[in-house]
Parts: C-alpha cells; sequence; structure tokens
C-alpha cells in the first residue's frame, strides 16, 4: 500500500529489454500500448512466477530479462477476474489491449525493476 489513501494491489511484470526502454521513456509512469499480436497484457500476482518467466524466457528470447513491480488501484482492478495460467500461484490478470491506457491511470507510484537477469 501507498501513501494515498487509495488500497493499492501489488503487481509484477517480466519483461524484455525493449518493453522496459518503453517503460524507462514513460517515466517509468506507464506500460506502452500492445503489439497488434498482444491483445492481451499480462500482469501476474506472484514474484517467484514473474522471476521465472523472466529468467526462463525472456533472457533465452533477448539476452535479458526484467521483473518489474508496480502498484495499481485495487477497486479498479476488480474489473479484471484472477486467471489461473498453471499451477496454484501461477495468476494472471488479462487486461485487454484497448483497456491499457486506462489500466496505466490507476498505476499509483513508478514501475520499479526488482530483479535483472543476463
Amino acid at each position: 500500500m501507498t501513501g494515498d489513501s487509495r488500497p493499492t494491489t501489488t503487481l509484477w511484470r517480466p519483461t524484455g529489454p525493449v518493453e522496459l526502454e518503453l517503460v524507462r521513456e514513460s517515466g517509468w509512469r506507464a506500460w506502452p500500448p500492445r503489439l497488434p499480436e498482444q491483445p492481451i497484457f499480462y500482469p501476474v500476482l506472484d514474484e517467484e512466477y514473474a522471476v521465472k518467466i523472466a529468467r526462463d524466457w525472456n533472457v533465452k528470447h533477448s539476452g535479458s530479462g526484467y521483473v518489474t513491480r508496480f502498484e495499481v488501484d485495487t477497486e479498479f482492478l476488480r474489473r479484471y477476474p484472477v486467471r489461473q495460467a498453471g499451477g496454484r500461484t501461477i495468476l494472471e490478470l488479462w487486461v485487454p489491449a484497448e483497456e491499457l491506457d486506462e489500466f496505466n491511470a490507476h498505476i499509483v507510484g513508478e514501475i520499479e525493476v526488482v530483479h535483472a537477469f543476463r
């Protein structure tokens, strides 16, 4: 929970270097628009799951992987059901690409890098 009065939920996002650079260019405040072949934005609810994807997938596909952590207004997040994408802790939110600007507007504070893998 952050310093303002709104309850927030912590989310993680495994990301590669290209997406991370676009986040940096936003001032660490927003996720970039999805590509046409990416209709869903998938933040995850478990740090270990994010680490596994960044380390095992992003590094293999782009030479480095990062785990970011950020807070989102909890009330806003209620519109997105939690999806179980495998094991018990493999939990994601599925945010339609066309809603990403609105999702970004509900990020509280900055997106921060908490792990880096090469």
